[in-house]
């Protein structure tokens, strides 16, 4: 630490080429005893170049031995009773070295506010900073100084006592006159307070009434938020029912419940294919299904008209094992399987299947007739049906083929096909949309059997006689 140390103080006081170096600090009392201020002059007097600047100053001299080679010691005068003592190189001479450059430079840094020892670097630093603002100081003192001598150098005015009388009386009038204006305006001031506070309790219930008008205008906007809120949610379902509703007056109950179409030579209702064929057998149980829904839906449309359409042959609609009861309340079973080659109960059952929708049809007819309706446009089936025939096929299974069997039903599924839409255009089962509401038209009604016509897939050529 101490060989630091002296390389430091060397670095910076042996740097000069002088024989003496010195560290100058501002002028203070004396900290540290055995070390006071002193006036000289010489290398650290200040600059001589900025006046009223002088200031005594305290230093510490280290003089620079000439044998510093030799192991000479070096000599520090101490300003201490006014005498100098010399430090022998010895342990004790370097100690004491450090500890009063240690004291000096503890004095310049609480001084000066700043980290002694400084290296020359920062030493010229500090000494422009102080240069600039020992110029700035000047500047502002010969702009005073040059102020003062023009303020000097004006004339003066200076008033005789009986002109400064005048002015005296003068301004005292225009106090007075300045207390009356502050009286009356304090007056004025006063009633104006008085009349402020007449009008604030005057606006008390008024405030009161906006308050209460306000509290009731943001319940109404909250009321009114909610019912536009519930107005938009009912909207919407009205929307969305409206849109249901135009779906269902596009749709047939009977329609939809009873789809009767076409599988290649098959009829089929609900896709139960009625029919046989040698290469395409088809089991019993989907015939009986087909023979069901085709019952349910003619015992349907009859069920409707009655007591005027005559229901004299009755269909017993049983799921897959439907039944036909005749005049004389003979019940068949229409469901099999039975016996390819004689199965009379069985055909008589189909036979009479045939005449209920040949009944209704005559049924349709004379509606049609009694409703005015054009002779060409009334209802007629397209496969004309006599007996146990329809389109000059036999509906019966006995010593008949089952192509010309599987071709009777399917001219019946479409005869069937045909008699459903007419029921629709004439019953509460047809689409709202074509609904009417009055009599007059009623011939529009008749008419929707007339315009529709079954799919061209689906819809066969009457047979000729031939």
């Amino acid at each position: 630490m101490q060989g630091s140390l002296i390389h430091g103080a060397s670095s910076v006081l042996g740097s000069t080429r002088t024989d003496n170096s010195f560290v100058v600090l501002p002028k203070q009392k004396p900290r540290v005893q055995g070390i006071s201020p002193r006036s000289h002059g010489g290398p650290g007097q200040p600059d001589a170049g900025h006046p009223g600047k002088a200031m005594e100053e305290s230093f510490v001299v280290v003089y620079k031995s000439d044998s510093a080679s030799d192991g000479g010691g070096t000599q520090l005068p101490l300003s201490e009773g006014g005498s100098n003592s010399v430090l022998q190189p010895n342990n004790s001479g370097f100690h004491s070295l450090i500890t009063v450059l240690k004291c000096a430079f503890e004095i310049a840094t609480t001084q000066t506010q700043v980290e002694q020892p400084l290296c020359l670097e920062c030493m010229r630093l500090l000494f422009d900073k102080l240069d600039k603002e020992v110029e700035d100081v000047t500047r502002d003192i010969e702009a005073y100084e040059a102020c003062l001598q023009r303020l000097e150098g004006k004339p003066r005015d200076v008033l005789s006592e009986a002109n400064f009388r005048k002015e005296k009386l003068k301004i005292e009038e225009e106090e007075r006159k300045l207390e009356a204006a502050i009286k009356e305006i304090g007056k004025q001031n006063a009633e104006v307070n008085a009349e402020l506070k007449e009008l604030e309790q005057k606006s008390n219930p008024f405030k009161e009434l906006e308050e209460r008008y306000w509290q009731e205008f943001n319940n109404f906007q909250f009321q009114l938020i909610a019912h536009q809120e519930e107005r938009d949610a009912i909207l919407a379902k009205t929307e969305v029912s409206q849109a249901h509703l135009e779906l269902l007056k596009q749709t047939t109950v009977l329609n939809d419940a009873f789809p009767i179409w076409h599988d290649g030579e098959f009829g089929t209702i609900n896709n139960f294919r009625l029919g046989q064929l040698p290469k395409i057998p088809v089991e019993w149980d989907e015939i009986n299904a087909a023979w069901g829904q085709a019952c349910l839906l003619l015992h349907t449309m009859c069920q409707y008209f009655r007591p005027k359409f005559h229901y004299r042959i009755k269909i017993i609609p049983m799921g897959s094992y439907p039944r036909i009861m005749d005049n004389n309340n003979n019940t068949y079973d229409l469901f099999g399987p039975v016996n390819l080659f004689w199965s009379t109960r069985y055909d008589k059952a189909m036979t009479l299947f045939l005449t209920c929708l040949k009944d209704f049809a005559e049924f349709a007819h004379s509606k049609d007739q009694e409703n005015n309706i054009p002779p060409e446009k009334r209802f007629n089936l397209p496969f004309k049906i006599e007996n146990d025939k329809v389109g000059n096929y036999s509906i019966t299974q006995s010593f008949n083929k089952q192509e010309n069997w599987t071709k009777a039903l399917k001219y019946t599924l479409i005869n069937l096909k045909w008699a459903l839409y007419w029921f629709i255009g004439n019953s509460n089962f047809r689409p709202l949309s074509a609904m009417v509401s009055s009599s007059t038209e009623v011939p529009a009604v008749g008419s929707l059997y007339a315009k529709r016509a079954p799919d061209p897939k689906f819809a066969a050529r009457k047979p000729s006689n031939s």
